[in-house]
């Protein structure tokens, strides 16, 4: 991709937008760089023009194709007039996906992806390849592109995949499709649409990673250019594929079967196992050897604020799920958990249904606390499934939850909603929980 000399707007100027622009200038493109904010500091920048505040047409004079950040509407402004004058819209994905050399992995889906990306990459590492790990998970991708890498992993949002032009993975892995994020989508038919957009320049050099337990996943495989690997909880009849047996995962990939001892993998429930499954699948497609992958999952201890125990005390066990934005990660989540559960849940409402809380609520939580912007919504529809208190802060909910459990008893934070309320973001949510617990 020749950037010398093209100018670039960048709309939205986050961890993403910023990185896009140092990459850019890096390579001898001409910037122009916008964000609603007005609190942005210039001097982390590169040299460009700045237009910061309300959205001014301006910006476009003279650009020769915008870049932006994955946070940003399709009904921005900005977007809006580049579409209509015709000028081409990348996004930091796919910017950097054409500069890497490297085969890139790419993990979506709606729950599971940092984790299965995380473990993607140790397995990489555990094969002695030199590996990137980011993408939406945190690092932006566009990082990896100055590494001399044998192998890019990247967590990719559907936010991310909306802007994709030529995006080719050489390994595409979707895990799972729940209801989410329809602040931003009419319903799981768009979301999904754009989720599956992942797998849409592969061909058949390329390796599709599907869940054939999830109706939303599966039926993507007749669509889909790619060979398919798929994985699941039960042996499928079809091959290449992965599945949990007993405290192992089998695999067949049509040279080799085999199993990879799961004893020593630490994240609890069956979603983590089938994130094993579809990490592992992915390794697999890759040629990457099964002593390798039984190495990476037999050192995984899971992620930060998923399903992470904070501390037992006076025989209670404190669990940080903050990482459960919606109501499948709920779901998954409470189904790892011993009952009895004192659930805390809440913080800025996602457009989606609270009805798939109804039965585990039922079977496994004796109190749900309810905090931030969405209680009241959340407990109009969860009232009568169990007993319902409501609150403002996470702060009172912690005080609560210790004084209403004995020993035996968990107290999972898992709020099905973002947390931008009255946090930054869901992971200052999760500190700030472990900072309460460890107070008590």
């Amino acid at each position: 991709m020749e950037l010398d000399h093209k100018r670039v707007l960048i709309i939205g100027l986050g961890v993403s937008g910023s990185a896009a622009a140092r990459g850019l200038a890096a390579r001898g493109a001409s910037l122009v760089m916008t964000d609603q904010r007005q609190d942005i500091v210039r001097a982390r920048l590169p040299p460009g023009d700045i237009y910061l505040g309300a959205e001014d047409p301006a910006a476009l004079r003279g650009v020769d194709f915008v870049v932006p950040s994955p946070g940003v509407p399709p009904s921005s402004a900005l977007l809006r007039a580049a579409r209509a004058a015709g000028i081409p819209i990348f996004g930091e994905l796919e910017l950097a996906s054409r500069l890497i050399k490297a085969p890139i992995i790419a993990v979506t889906g709606t729950n599971g992806k940092s984790t299965v990306t995380t473990l993607v990459g140790e397995i990489c590492k555990a094969a002695h390849l030199k590996t990137f790990v980011g993408g939406n998970l945190g690092t932006p991708l566009i990082e990896a592109v100055d590494g001399d890498f044998d192998a890019v992993v990247a967590e990719v949002s559907s936010y991310q995949l909306e802007t994709i032009a030529c995006f080719k993975p050489k390994v595409a892995i979707h895990l799972n499709l729940a209801d989410d994020h329809f602040d931003r989508y009419r319903d799981r038919e768009e979301y999904g649409a754009a989720k599956a957009r992942i797998f849409e320049f592969q061909d058949k050099r390329d390796w599709a990673v599907l869940n054939r337990d999830d109706p939303g996943v599966w039926k993507i495989a007749p669509r889909v250019h790619s060979r398919i690997f798929s994985f699941g909880l039960s042996r499928p009849s079809q091959t290449p594929a992965v599945w949990c047996a007993d405290q192992a995962l089998a695999y067949d990939d049509g040279v080799r079967e085999g199993r990879i001892d799961l004893k020593d993998f630490r994240p609890p429930g069956a979603h983590n196992r089938l994130n094993a499954a579809a990490a592992a699948a992915a390794a697999l497609a890759t040629a990457i050897v099964p002593d390798a992958i039984a190495h990476a999952l037999k050192g995984f201890f899971g992620l930060p604020h998923r399903i992470e125990l904070v501390r037992e005390k006076d025989g209670v066990r404190y669990i940080d799920d903050s990482k459960g934005t919606n109501v499948g990660a709920v779901v998954e989540a409470l189904a790892a958990m011993r009952a009895p559960v004192v659930l805390i849940a809440g913080g800025v409402d996602k457009g989606g249904s609270y009805t798939p809380l109804i039965e585990p609520l039922r079977d496994k939580v004796k109190l749900l606390i309810l905090i931030g912007a969405a209680r009241a919504k959340m407990n109009a529809a969860l009232a009568g499934a169990t007993t319902v208190e409501r609150v403002e802060t996470l702060a009172e909910a912690v005080t609560i939850a210790a004084r209403r459990t004995c020993g035996g008893d968990t107290v999972l934070l898992s709020p099905a909603c973002s947390s931008f309320d009255q946090f930054k973001d869901y992971a200052e949510r999760g500190r700030i929980f472990q900072e309460l617990v460890r107070a008590l």
